[in-house]
Parts: structure tokens; sequence; C-alpha cells
């Protein structure tokens, strides 16, 4: 969503724009035993990150320290108008499922961190054609061993810290 976030780019995403709509986003079914409302500010874990953003330096990926994800329906791709939309609401990242899973990782009480990996431009970027699941895979699977290092050097610091 960022032309700064270039394909292949690591995000330690620090905040989230829920776009979905038909995903089941809560564990409490009713205010039987009245409202359950989770704190949302900062929903991913500070520690967490930081492990993930000092270890991705240290390995000399390429890290972007914070990010906003905005997290669509799918499995469709966004139109044009949705994707100047998600810019212009400071999105700097899309995908399709990191609101739902820390949205009930925070109502658990269960620490929670992600790295987004940057594969294309989605719809906006007008000198850029429509992105493919072909391209996409194509750039996840070059990162996928980087990520996979990123996380076991990472978890293995956790209780270190």
């Amino acid at each position: 969503m960022r032309e700064e976030i270039g394909r292949g780019d690591l995000v330690i995403i620090d905040q989230f724009i829920d776009f979905t709509r038909h995903r089941k986003i809560s564990f409490h079914e009713n205010f039987n035993d009245g409202p359950k409302h989770t704190p949302m500010a900062e929903p991913f874990d500070k520690r967490l990150r930081k492990i993930l953003i000092k270890t991705g330096r240290e390995l000399g990926f390429k890290i972007h320290d914070k990010g906003t994800v905005v997290t669509i329906e799918g499995p469709r791709f966004s139109t044009k108008a949705e994707s100047r939309m998600f810019r212009a609401w400071g999105a700097d990242v899309i995908n399709m499922s990191i609101a739902p899973e820390a949205i009930l990782a925070n109502e658990l009480g269960i620490p929670y961190a992600s790295i987004a990996m940057s594969t294309d431009y989605d719809s906006w970027l007008e000198t850029e054609q429509g992105v493919t699941w072909e391209q996409i895979l194509e750039v996840f699977h070059s990162n996928a061993d980087k990520v996979k290092k990123l996380l076991i050097e990472s978890i293995s610091k956790i209780n270190d810290h």
C-alpha cells in the first residue's frame, strides 16, 4: 500500500483496521454476565514486536518497525477505489487475516505479534498491473525462509527478555 514498503519487505505491524464483515470476531456470544469489552488501542504485544524488530535487523533483513494493516474479507483482491480508500485511511499493508486473529488473541489475553510480508502494491499504483495470485506466491516463496529464520531466532529470545 506504500511505495516505501517494497516487495519482500517485512513489516512488524502495530495497528490494524478491520474491514471484515462476515467473520466471528468475539468469543462472547451474549452479555448474560455483563458486557465484555477488550481494550484494543495497542493490539500487538510491544515486547514481542521489539524482539521481532531487533532480530530482523540483526539478521540484516529489510524490516519496517511499524505499520497499519487493513484486513479485508477476501478471497477477492481490492478494487482500485478500495485500495485508494485504504491508503487514505492510513493503511500501510493489506491482508485477509490479521483483524480476527488479533482481536481473539487479545480477548483471551494471549500476547500476539505479526510479521507482514509485502508481496505487491494492491491495485492503487497506476504504473502497475493489478495484483495476481501468482505474483503473490512468487514473492511469498522467495521470502518464506527469511520469515522462518526470523521466527526461529526470535522465539529463542522470548524467555531472555
